[in-house]
């Protein structure tokens, strides 16, 4: 593969990064995640305008027509900043599976709403009781002239916002569907979470939710186990894009600090073991930046990537961990003060490092399917 960014690729990261270094300091950030909806809602609004939440969205529904990798480079440009956004909820959980299993009808009712910022999406595929994307736990059954949904997820992002959320259920007779479902609708319980980022993460009850069956995604004949996948391995590889987005600004931070703080009349940065944390943490980001780009460029391909993604997110989990730590132990006491900059990217970072499972539950997966399928050769 081609590791240099594509002319889009460029304008895309250009267009973000002007924007939101621009309007996300870190005096902003604070007072938007403070806010009850944890959410900038003028700098969503830009974005809009600007039509960067339309990046992944076919030009029919008023987007801007592109790809996988573009949508990457914009939740790097995300995190580079720890902006409190809905973007993975709305326009990879969303948007995205919406732009290519979505009926006609469904695809122009609501990515035209996302493009515009009016619109804001989820998905729910964290099973309480299941932990394969393809085989959840949660339950459709037909009645009438409608579908009925019962289970539990966990950990939905931007639940009491959304609009509406994708819900995979196994139905009766066997297969999956993928459903839209209201969360204002009668039999939908919204519990949420407490985080240490104030991210808002929800648990979803459903308990006799009824849906029409329109709101199936793709229609009667899609086959939701697919799209289940899909959506599961291109959530695993943007939650990579926005921990490489927030490592790398973190190891600058980190940087920059140790060049200027001074300890014996010398910048502690001169210090070997200051200088080893430091290259270890650049390797690391190396490494996330390497299988980031690979798994990204292979979904974009239509190439089979369920190991790349888990490989990604295993970095992202392993070496962002690492590169958090080592921002907070370079930096002494002042690591610890919630009010300075690396705690905050801290706090994303370890944030991203569970979503989706952790690395020693991405490592087991990842264990679990060499082990069915046997090794593949790399291409």
């Amino acid at each position: 593969m081609d590791f240099q960014f594509s002319e889009a690729m460029q304008s895309v990261q250009t267009l973000a990064r002007e924007i939101l270094e621009a309007e996300a300091p870190i005096e902003r950030v604070k007072a938007a995640e403070a806010t009850p909806a944890w959410m900038d809602e003028a700098l969503w609004a830009q974005l809009a305008e600007s039509s960067l939440l339309g990046i992944a969205v076919p030009e029919e529904q008023g987007g801007m027509g592109m790809g996988f990798c573009e949508l990457c480079v914009l939740l790097e440009e995300v995190g580079r900043v720890v902006a409190p956004l809905p973007a993975l909820a709305t326009l990879v959980l969303g948007a995205l599976p919406l732009a290519a299993f979505g009926s006609q009808v469904q695809r122009e009712e609501w990515l035209p709403q996302v493009v515009q910022g009016r619109a804001l999406l989820s998905a729910a595929l964290v099973d309480a009781g299941s932990g394969a994307p393809a085989s959840p736990a949660t339950r459709a059954r037909n009645e009438e002239d409608a579908v009925v949904l019962e289970g539990v997820k966990r950990q939905v992002p931007f639940a009491t916002r959304a609009t509406r959320i994708l819900v995979p259920a196994s139905e009766q007779g066997g297969g999956v569907g993928v459903y839209l479902v209201d969360p204002t609708a009668p039999g939908v319980d919204i519990s949420a979470h407490v985080t240490t980022t104030g991210e808002p993460l929800s648990d979803l009850t459903l308990s006799g939710v009824r849906v029409p069956s329109s709101a199936r995604l793709g229609g009667a004949e899609a086959d939701g186990a697919e799209i289940a996948t899909w959506l599961h391995e291109r959530a695993l590889v943007a939650v990579a894009a926005l921990q490489v987005g927030v490592s790398e600004r973190a190891l600058r931070i980190t940087a920059d600090y140790v060049s200027e703080r001074e300890q014996f009349g010398t910048p502690i940065g001169t210090f070997q073991a200051v200088q080893h944390r430091c290259a270890d943490a650049f390797i690391d980001l190396a490494a996330m930046r390497w299988t980031l780009w690979r798994a990204a460029w292979r979904l974009a391909e239509g190439l089979p990537a369920a190991r790349d993604a888990a490989v990604a997110k295993f970095w992202a989990a392993d070496g962002g961990s690492r590169i958090a730590n080592a921002g907070i132990h370079l930096h002494g006491g002042l690591g610890s003060d919630v009010d300075y900059p690396i705690h905050r990217y801290f706090l994303w970072s370890k944030s991203l490092e569970l979503t989706l499972g952790g690395a020693n539950a991405t490592l087991g997966r990842l264990g679990q399917d060499m082990a069915r399928t046997g090794p593949q050769e790399v291409a």
